[in-house]
């Protein structure tokens, strides 16, 4: 029998998860909502699904699990009110902007033992898995230093920037999911600097659009992190992991891996545009990790405690950046 999903939000993210969803021969997409009639009546006519109030996909004996790709300020919510209705929960990060809001969230999910999984797509991206297998093989030895490069190629629109919660906590979240990741270590202080260098009115809007980042755990161990609004290249996304007897890297992809050499020298084709088709994989794989998870009655990894613990790092590199010093990670995490 197929697993049934609800996709909640019929946005750019909310397409995505529901191509996933679609490529899993193991799963259905029943029913869509979102508040644009337009939008969700989009999906159900390619996929074939429904077109369902949240409050039908709250009570429907036909939704094993729903995925959530509202905006950031209703997740925490919809995280409750769905563990409280017996679904299994995906939701894209974050949980929510506020750390306090987080716990109690969490500690409602605990209280009906809910399934909670956390859209931290890069940890099931092939390459950057290779990265972690290499480190897990104990090929590099032990790692000592971990390089993130992250840049988008171009900003968002202003009006998602107001609501977006700032860099940290919408973009450089995924680098500080993949430094939890691969450090193999907690983090136990970040320095972090900030600037408006793409687009002054980002400046405006209370935001940074550039951002470097240094992650330090308790053994000495480092990651340094590079973060751009701007590549006019294509979507970087780039790792590197250092160890006592090597290193290994995932390079940047490209939708066609070739090289052309002529007399004008080496060339190859651009980057990925941007996340939707760099990661296309990496999506499909996260949604059959949920599913795995939730029909063994494991818990789904990254689960609410990894979502707890970047959204805490994030608000440790604003604290840092404003306050022009290293911030330890307990004096936000309590």
């Amino acid at each position: 029998m197929a697993f049934r999903f609800a996709l909640l939000g019929a946005g750019r993210i909310g397409k995505v998860h529901a191509r996933a969803i679609t490529s899993d021969p193991r799963a259905k997409l029943v029913a869509v909502a979102d508040a644009i009639a337009d939008a969700a009546q989009a999906i159900a006519a390619q996929v074939g699904c429904a077109v369902r109030s949240i409050e039908e996909i709250e009570t429907s004996t036909d939704v094993d699990a729903v995925i959530i790709c509202t905006p950031t300020n209703t997740h925490a919510d919809l995280i409750e009110r769905f563990a409280k209705a017996g679904k299994a929960i995906f939701c894209e990060k974050p949980i929510d902007l506020d750390v306090t809001r987080v716990k109690a969230c969490l500690k409602v999910v605990e209280s009906v033992s809910g399934k909670l999984m956390v859209g931290f797509n890069r940890r099931f991206d092939p390459h950057f898995g290779a990265v972690r297998a290499a480190i897990d093989d104990g090929r590099i030895g032990e790692v000592e230093m971990v390089t993130i490069t992250s840049r988008d190629p171009g900003p968002p629109p202003q009006e998602y920037i107001k609501v977006s919660g700032g860099i940290f906590r919408d973009m450089t979240i995924h680098d500080f999911d993949m430094a939890r990741f691969l450090l193999g270590e907690e983090i136990d202080s970040v320095m972090a600097s900030a600037a408006v260098l793409v687009d002054p009115a980002i400046g405006t809007a209370g935001d940074y659009d550039s951002a470097s980042v240094i992650l330090t755990t308790a053994s000495g161990r480092q990651c340094v992190i590079s973060n751009s609004r701007r590549a006019s290249y294509g979507y970087d996304q780039r790792i590197e992991v250092h160890g006592s007897k090597g290193a290994v890297s995932a390079e940047n992809q490209r939708p066609v891996s070739i090289e052309i050499a002529n007399a004008d020298g080496y060339t190859r084709p651009p980057l990925h545009d941007f996340f939707m088709t760099r990661y296309t994989s990496a999506y499909a794989a996260e949604i059959s990790a949920f599913i795995d998870a939730v029909e063994k009655g494991t818990e789904p990894h990254p689960g609410g405690k990894d979502g707890l613990a970047a959204l805490v790092l994030a608000e440790a590199a604003l604290k840092s950046v404003r306050e022009g010093r290293a911030v330890k990670v307990s004096e936000i995490a309590g």
